[in-house]
């Protein structure tokens, strides 16, 4: 059973979660909290699987009680976020850098989205979250980055991220280590709740050196510069350009990490270097396999860093892998891969 702790000053939300999780034969709502307070005083006390919290609440507001319980006591945090304008959006990717894994939109409370797809959605994401080892900090490593891939031939001018459960955080370490002068163009497939792209790409723009930009439909492609993939739809690189596509989900995924790392093996070859994150199922790891096979660099990270190891591991499984490197190591192979 999934004992999960419900953090919201609004009677209301509780309750339409309340309803959704007491339809679920494996997840028990096992406490309420109305402010940030009494959610960590919860936390401590019953030491739920995962905790379901707002951002703005009285008292003590959500960020700074998921500030508090992932130093004293780590737990898995689900965010809600009550509206998609810039400021909650903002709060939101705050939360995941104080240790939140994951955020979504609330529930609407107008009667047509209380269940049903929202609540399937919930309830997923509930049962991958809780199942996450949470720990104060990465783990950390010290040693020298050797590239086993270091001596292939060919000039590198592409770095293509895939991530999914944990991803922000861990994207968000390697852009912002890139120089304000890197010299590659860079391409990121987050899977993220629909409507939290845009928000996700301002968040690495704020943060990073290098420019980070939504990706649009026909952009070209430019150097110094990441693009972001939009929600609900596949990208990929088609001469140059981006391109936005309507198609059916793949590997349960739109925007798929294969849909587009498979684009950039076919348009590129050699030129790129994937790099697949922490997250569930396997997505991106037939996309890595095949950038390997036509000469690009391939990294996956490893199991201890991950907050969920699935997509490496099945790309390690295939043999699609040059370099498993621990979280903190990937911005030093990224840099002597594309220093060569």
């Amino acid at each position: 059973m999934i004992k999960v702790l419900l953090a919201d000053d609004s009677p209301l939300v509780r309750a339409v979660l309340k309803d959704i999780f007491h339809a679920t034969p494996d997840i028990a709502v096992v406490a309420e909290a109305e402010n940030g307070r009494e959610a960590v005083a919860l936390t401590e006390r019953l030491r739920p699987d995962l905790v379901v919290m707002d951002i703005m609440m009285p008292v003590m507001d959500g960020l700074a009680a998921i500030e508090i319980i992932m130093a004293q006591f780590p737990t898995p945090i689900l965010v809600l976020s009550a509206t998609m304008d810039d400021r909650e959006v903002n709060y939101a990717f705050t939360a995941i850098r104080k240790g939140a894994l994951d955020v979504m939109e609330k529930p609407r409370i107008n009667g047509l989205e209380q269940g049903g797809e929202f609540g399937d959605r919930i309830v997923e994401k509930v049962r991958i979250l809780a199942r996450v080892r949470v720990i104060r900090r990465w783990p950390s490593k010290s040693r020298k980055v050797e590239l086993k891939a270091g001596s292939r031939e060919g000039a590198r001018a592409i770095l293509a991220i895939g991530a999914s459960t944990g991803g922000p955080k861990a994207v968000m370490g390697i852009i912002k280590s890139l120089p304000s002068d890197f010299k590659g163009s860079v391409f990121i497939v987050q899977h993220i709740a629909s409507g939290f792209a845009r928000g996700f790409a301002q968040w690495l723009d704020h943060e990073s050196a290098i420019k980070v930009r939504l990706a649009t439909d026909g952009q070209e492609v430019r150097a110094g510069e990441a693009l972001v993939a939009p929600n609900d739809c596949h990208m990929v690189l088609d001469g140059g350009r981006i391109r936005l596509l309507q198609g059916e989900a793949v590997n349960c995924c739109r925007p798929s990490i294969d849909v587009f790392f498979n684009s950039l093996a076919e348009q590129e070859g050699a030129r790129v270097v994937g790099v697949l994150l922490t997250g569930m199922g396997r997505d991106g790891a037939l996309g890595l396999q095949r950038i390997k096979e036509q000469g690009g660099v391939t990294i996956a990270q490893d199991e201890q860093s991950c907050v969920v190891f699935g997509m490496p591991k099945a790309a390690i499984a295939l043999n699609a892998v040059d370099e498993i490197l621990p979280l903190p190591c990937i911005p030093e192979a990224i840099s002597k891969i594309f220093a060569q």
